[in-house]
């Protein structure tokens, strides 16, 4: 074990029944698991999910000093967990641990037994050298921040943000027109029921604004998103409006007297005439 830094890996191949034994030679690739480097053991048994098969693991890692564990069997999505609990529970780093599919992504797709077998050898071997790059790895707890944002506010966005509000949480609402509703705003009718558009939209438009948990961030775009998973940061630049927010009614008068509403507009006559510019109310 010297040649190999110290390392001392325990390799285990489970039969599933007949899910992995019916087509893999599971005798063949135990024997080959045995001769690669590094490895200080190699075993197979019926179920190694089962707790027989992973007191087979607890006792090779404290009588025998493994210090990496592989399992073959079936999708990491069902059993990593457990097998990094049982590498715990023995006084490894349930991350020294790494595991090989050989059900789904060999034996369950693989008719030909030899194929079968030399594909299990494969992702064997594989999984043996990626163990040997492993670390220790230690789970610590850092402090997340529930908020979430949703960018665009249409019937997409609003509909997320009220299941999200729904459930607790603050969601700020970024939208850069200056009301939300998007698209669905200008339909009559909906596809395929021809339901009305504002019959469904409106309610929740209303709601959105109403929710103690939303945020409503109109007429603004996102500029910046940076930080991790739990810690984002994003910038949201606010386009100037010319309107105390804290005043504004929402009549509707200051819309129709805004100058930004005129736009200088060319018209020409006949020819030979001059050309009149004038101002025309959009």
């Amino acid at each position: 074990m010297n040649q190999n830094g110290g390392l001392k890996i325990g390799v285990y191949v489970c039969h599933c029944g007949t899910n992995i034994s019916a087509t893999v030679n599971i005798d063949e690739v135990t024997e080959f698991a045995e001769q690669l480097p590094g490895v200080e053991i190699a075993r197979n048994y019926k179920y190694m999910c089962s707790d027989p098969g992973q007191e087979l693991i607890r006792n090779d890692i404290k009588e025998k000093n493994l210090n990496r564990i592989v399992v073959n069997s079936c999708s990491p999505l069902l059993h990593e967990h457990t097998f990094r609990n049982a590498c715990k529970e023995a006084g490894l780093n349930p991350y020294l641990f790494q595991m090989g599919n050989i059900r789904e992504h060999c034996s369950w797709v693989t008719r030909d037994s030899t194929q079968a077998t030399e594909k299990a050898k494969k992702i064997i071997a594989a999984a043996v050298s990626r163990v040997k790059q492993q670390k220790p790895l230690e789970v610590r707890k850092v402090p997340v921040n529930p908020n979430v944002l949703v960018v665009g506010g249409g019937i997409a966005g609003i509909e997320a943000a009220l299941r999200l509000a729904g459930a607790g949480r603050t969601v700020y609402i970024v939208e850069k027109e200056p009301s939300i509703g998007g698209h669905m705003a200008h339909l009559d009718k909906t596809f395929p029921t021809l339901d009305c558009a504002a019959c469904i939209l409106t309610p929740k438009m209303s709601t959105v604004g109403m929710e103690k948990n939303i945020v409503l961030l109109t007429y603004s775009e996102v500029e910046e998103v940076s930080g991790f998973i739990g810690n984002f940061k994003v910038k949201v630049r606010n386009k100037a409006r010319y309107v105390d927010l804290d005043k504004c009614t929402g009549c509707g008068l200051c819309w129709s007297n805004c100058p930004t509403t005129f736009v200088p507009v060319h018209k020409i006559i006949k020819k030979g005439e001059q050309v009149i510019n004038f101002n025309k109310q959009l």
